[in-house]
């Protein structure tokens, strides 16, 4: 616990990487990333059903899909349903990329992955203002080196 604050988080993350010649369907990380859920998720002792709020690297709209079903949300193949269900939004099974994503904020390189650990610490400690996910107590974080690494990583408000 945070002596200075009343709060406390617990992260749990795993780290997937390919090899350096890699298949033109491994550079999106669809691989990687439902090997790094999987050990991130047993690690933390979750299920993707047990988040509440997600971050995932958007980088491109149809990353996102497949990143969804890489993290487990959905079958594969049904990226496109789980939108459509508005799984992924307020009031659905999770809230995505509550911040705007990647996408709106540019993309900024380096910086991704920092961006999506604060707003997953202030959905956690209620701090996200009108972004915030009602009752948020566990966030999935995926970030992605294109064709290189991927880390999904599991926020958990203390005591949940």
């Amino acid at each position: 616990m945070c002596r200075m604050c009343s709060w406390t988080l617990s992260v749990s993350s795993a780290l997937a990487g390919a090899p350096v010649t890699v298949k033109p369907a491994a550079l999106i990380g669809s691989g990687m990333t439902k090997l790094a859920a999987s050990k991130a998720y047993k690690q933390a002792g979750i299920k993707p059903s047990d988040a509440q709020v997600v971050e995932v690297h958007d980088c491109f709209t149809t990353n996102e899909l497949i990143t969804y079903e890489a993290l487990g949300l959905c079958s594969v193949g049904e990226g496109g349903k789980l939108v459509d269900s508005g799984d992924t939004t307020y009031g659905g099974r999770w809230v995505v990329n509550p911040s705007g994503g990647l996408i709106s904020k540019g993309h900024p390189l380096g910086a991704s992955g920092i961006a999506q650990c604060a707003e997953l610490n202030w959905q956690l400690r209620g701090l996200a203002g009108k972004r915030q996910v009602g009752g948020a107590k566990v966030g999935i974080q995926h970030n992605l080196g294109l064709g290189g690494a991927v880390v999904v990583s599991v926020y958990r408000k203390y005591g949940s």
